[in-house]
């Protein structure tokens, strides 16, 4: 049997270190004047810290049994073609309530009130990108 908490662990070191080793190439600058592989690897660094944590924690609670649940897994796939669909065809607004609506099919529960919520607040970090970072985003 594959410990559930044992595996989110490993895959998510594994993630870390897939974006973390490339961001090794770039030259990282300082904190004042950050370089283009200093962002990259703080996440990765931050990421690989929680993926250790949890390998650790996986050693002293209870196992339980990883089990890979497929319609969930494409549920989500079919959530992203849906967002990326969407938003080059009419907006990224609409993209995103889309793919909330979809992904969210995914769920133990269903709640049309829940899925507006979180679309909101999606799109409110997307209008808070464009207008203070300064992106490109086709919101509207």
């Amino acid at each position: 049997m594959i410990d559930r908490n044992l595996a989110q662990g490993v895959l998510l070191a594994a993630i870390a270190l897939a974006f973390g080793l490339p961001s090794l190439t770039y030259p990282i600058g300082t904190l004042k004047r950050a370089g283009p592989g200093l962002f990259p690897l703080m996440i990765s660094g931050a990421l690989l810290l929680i993926a250790a944590l949890s390998i650790v924690r996986s050693r002293f609670i209870a196992r339980q049994p990883l089990t890979l649940r497929l319609k969930n897994i494409a549920l989500i796939l079919l959530g992203l073609c849906v967002f990326t669909v969407v938003s080059k065809f009419i907006n990224m607004t609409a993209g995103i309530t889309a793919m909330v609506f979809v992904v969210s099919l995914a769920a133990s529960s269903y709640s049309w009130s829940r899925n507006l919520k979180i679309a909101a607040v999606l799109i409110a970090v997307a209008f808070a990108f464009q207008k203070f970072l300064g992106l490109n985003l086709p919101l509207y």
